[in-house]
This record gives C-alpha cells, structure tokens and sequence, in this order.
C-alpha cells in the first residue's frame, strides 16, 4: 500500500508516533484528550460522555 492510499486514521497514528519521537519528553506530562480518545475508541468515548451527563444529572437533582 502506498503512502497516497494509507487511511487517514493510519496516517493520523503515524504522524503523532514521528511527533513523538521528535519530543519525546512530551510524554512525561501524559497524552491529552486526543491520546484518551484514541485509546478507548469511539465507543469507550461514548460510555465516558454518558457517564458524566448522567453523573451531572445526578449531581444537580441530590445537591440542589
């Protein structure tokens, strides 16, 4: 597969690995939202959107 064809996603990976070669002392203060979401993929993502939402909802309703 050629360079031209490669996936965005793929090519997504690849570059943040070079980047991160480049710095690697950028790795000591951890990811960030983009390493989270793309470790847990969309749907862990959606669980932990839902999780908050609902733990709001909860927290509004019992401390207000």
């Amino acid at each position: 597969m050629s360079q031209n064809q490669e996936p965005a996603e793929r090519k997504r990976e690849r570059i943040r690995q070079e980047e991160r070669k480049g710095n690697p002392s950028s790795s000591i203060h951890g990811g960030g939202l983009p390493d989270l979401v793309g470790g847990i993929g969309w749907k862990g993502t959606g669980i932990l959107v839902l999780f908050l939402i609902v733990g709001f909802i909860v927290y509004a309703v019992f401390f207000n």
